[in-house]
């Protein structure tokens, strides 16, 4: 009868763990090999990843009004700080305007003006870096599309793909779109964006009127 006990116990304590495994097993599955991001820090609230670039910039774990890795944010024209409702060019605010780069200004960088601290938008530089020195991998994370971006030191950061905004279009789901706050000198009417769609993805100059999220970056 001891014997028997004993084989019960056994049996049940091997089907327990089968079940713990399985779940932890479908929890990596639903995020296709995607775990936490490991946090290196925060700054005024906000979480970032060390990813070990070159020139030491921390990137936040989330888009400018998002709360989640995988959540979009709010959609920003190029140079904005406030949300809109209307996303059209009239409401662009720096289309035509010969500008400088406006990482840090508070009257143009929605993650300095919004996140405080030493929070910016990245420079064209800054995100090149990002695409250059890092591993990228068009993936899910809890049912979003995105990039997973992976540093040297195998730190990593999620950038839902959230699309664009302009008047009826979007692309949500589809393309990743993300300002940086390089203008084009020589053309009034664009500023240095990132890019991505599947495996492709790039850091471009286009047209300001165009609604964006915005992934901050600090020193």
């Amino acid at each position: 009868f001891r014997n028997m006990s004993l084989i019960m116990c056994v049996m049940t304590l091997a089907l327990v763990g089968c079940e713990n495994k399985l779940e932890i097993e479908n929890n990596d599955s639903n995020n296709n090999g995607i775990e936490s991001e490991v946090v290196s820090g925060s700054i005024n609230g906000h979480e970032y990843v060390d990813l070990g670039l070159p020139s030491g910039t921390k990137w936040a774990t989330c888009n400018v009004g998002a709360n989640s890795p995988e959540e979009y944010g709010n959609y920003y024209a190029w140079g904005e700080i406030t949300t809109t409702s209307k996303y059209t060019e009239e409401n662009c605010v720096t289309c035509g305007e010969n500008m400088d780069d406006i990482s840090g200004d508070t009257n143009y960088d929605v993650a300095r003006a919004i996140w405080g601290e030493s929070w910016r938008m990245p420079t064209r530089n800054e995100m090149k870096e990002l695409k250059n020195e890092c591993t990228w991998e068009y993936t899910t994370l809890n049912g979003i599309n995105g990039m997973k971006v992976t540093g040297s030191n195998g730190n990593n950061i999620f950038l839902p793909a959230a699309g664009y905004k302009k008047k009826s279009s979007n692309s949500i789901g589809d393309c990743g779109y993300y300002w940086t706050s390089t203008p084009n000198k020589a053309e009034d009417q664009r500023a240095g964006r990132l890019y991505f769609r599947g495996s492709n993805s790039g850091v471009y100059w286009y047209d300001r009127s165009y609604y964006h999220s915005v992934r901050p970056v600090s020193d």
